[in-house]
């Protein structure tokens, strides 16, 4: 990619193997371990998720204040202001040193995090000037700058870039825990189970912390084993020490709660989430689902529109969006749909790639021919469980059952307990004629959460009703 920066652009424009450990073997001893990413939250930085992000991080968002004219709140701004710190910092020091590349990758690094805190990738630019001027002055013998572009290509959803660059961060560095974790995320994307094992494992080995026991965490929640998935997240927690971190922790235990239908615990995990960090956006989201699936109507749409103004995310507006959807407000719920697509375009203006959400919105708006279109397209690009899943709904949404049900199958081909993968698998078995099939994913669907969805969890209860399911 050809930058249109100048170094003016970069500096001033801104707005305000080692043997291998054990650690993960005491609590996975049984069967071969494979790992994920954890993509985005507060500590790793890209997160994606339940919907392909389950953080602030992304799909990347509309801007803040600039873009919107809504004010960001008091915690955002809290963050966005230490960020920007470190960008004034690194500016001071590039004023004074305009060759010092280690200040420049720092530099590009801090440009990421705001875009991260703010959901505002117009940073997104600056950030690959400030890496890419210090590759200039280093050349490639900087394993710094390679690992940030590795991770600024995973915030704009380019894995395959991310790979090669953490690959060559790690060439030059091979004990580079970082650069393992930017490994780890895109291969995970891409599909690459076996080559994201590796790489979290040796990110294990080499730094045996938070976004190691996070990223394992992760992926054992990914393969089901979620028990286990509770224990690593529970001791990255006691390793917390920033109440950011702590925050993010606690999200993480309460999604594990939310995917196994335990409300209660899931809304404590979050409420203690908000009391460690109250600026920690996606805690607001949770306990906004768990106030929907209460039947605290009122109560959930008034979080998701104050999360929706503090942190425009496409995928906040979508779940508003159902959820406005199901109290009876189909033109407020399409309202969102456009906001959605305003912060998707944004997104893709700054060099993302994610027609993972350009499907749903494609299928918020009833376009299903371009939904399948689009979730082929990402296919494509990497098999990932999300994408697998997108797909056999859209192509479902357009009358392929037959060849849908082979992605909704992959889509849950790991082991994930996910009461939408069975939901989806459920129904597109059921319109197949495959009532056995069918009558065994959409129990399997009730029994893991059937509120996991304001829009489908109605759906789900009278699809499983009408198929015997008590």
């Amino acid at each position: 990619m050809t930058l249109a920066l100048s170094l003016e652009d970069v500096m001033l424009s801104r707005t305000p193997r080692p043997r291998r450990s054990s650690l993960f073997r005491r609590v996975a001893v049984v069967g071969t371990v494979t790992f994920a990413v954890l993509l985005g939250g507060g500590i790793v930085g890209l997160k994606a998720g339940g919907h392909v992000d389950r953080g602030p991080a992304s799909p990347a968002a509309q801007s803040g204040a600039a873009q919107s004219g809504v004010a960001q709140s008091g915690a955002v701004q809290s963050g966005a202001a230490q960020a920007g710190a470190a960008i004034d910092r690194a500016q001071q020091r590039l004023r004074l040193v305009p060759g010092d590349y280690t200040t420049w990758a720092a530099l590009g690094s801090a440009y990421l995090e705001q875009a991260r805190i703010t959901a505002d990738p117009s940073y997104y630019p600056k950030a690959e000037g400030a890496l890419t001027k210090s590759l200039q002055l280093r050349g490639t013998d900087n394993p710094a700058a390679l690992t940030g572009l590795g991770a600024l290509a995973n915030a704009r959803h380019d894995f395959a870039a991310a790979a090669a660059r953490a690959r060559q961060a790690l060439a030059v560095d091979p004990y580079q825990a970082d650069a393992y974790g930017v490994l780890t995320d895109a291969l995970t994307q891409l599909g690459d189970a076996a080559g994201a094992s590796d790489a979290v494992q040796r990110m294990l080995d080499l730094r045996p912390g938070l976004s190691s026991l996070t990223r394992a965490s992760y992926d054992l929640e990914q393969h089901g084993r979620l028990t286990e998935a509770q224990d690593l997240m529970t001791q990255a927690l006691h390793n917390a020490v920033d109440p950011a971190d702590i925050a993010f922790c606690r999200y993480q235990l309460g999604e594990l709660d939310w995917q196994n239908g335990r409300l209660g615990g899931a809304d404590a995990q979050y409420t203690a989430g908000l009391a460690a960090d109250p600026g920690y956006l996606p805690l607001r989201e949770g306990r906004a689902k768990v106030a929907a699936a209460r039947g605290q109507t009122g109560a959930a749409l008034t979080g998701y529109a104050e999360l929706t103004r503090v942190y425009p995310s496409p995928a906040y507006f979508l779940e508003y969006a159902d959820l406005l959807r199901a109290a009876g407000q189909p033109t407020q719920a399409d309202a969102q749909v456009a906001l959605a697509a305003a912060a998707q375009q944004l997104f893709t203006a700054n060099g993302g790639i994610d027609d993972l959400t350009g499907s749903a919105l494609a299928l918020a708006q009833g376009r299903t021919a371009d939904a399948v279109r689009l979730a082929t397209r990402e296919w494509q690009r990497r098999h990932f469980a999300d994408v697998a899943d997108a797909l056999a709904w859209a192509l479902h949404g357009n009358g392929q059952d037959a060849t849908a049900l082979s992605y909704a199958r992959q889509a849950g081909a790991l082991g994930a307990r996910n009461a939408k993968y069975s939901f989806h698998l459920g129904m597109i078995e059921r319109a197949l004629g495959d009532a056995s099939a069918a009558r065994t994913d959409l129990a399997r669907a009730m029994s893991l959460n059937p509120n996991f969805s304001p829009l489908d969890g109605p759906v789900l209860r009278t699809a499983a009703g009408q198929e015997g399911v008590s």
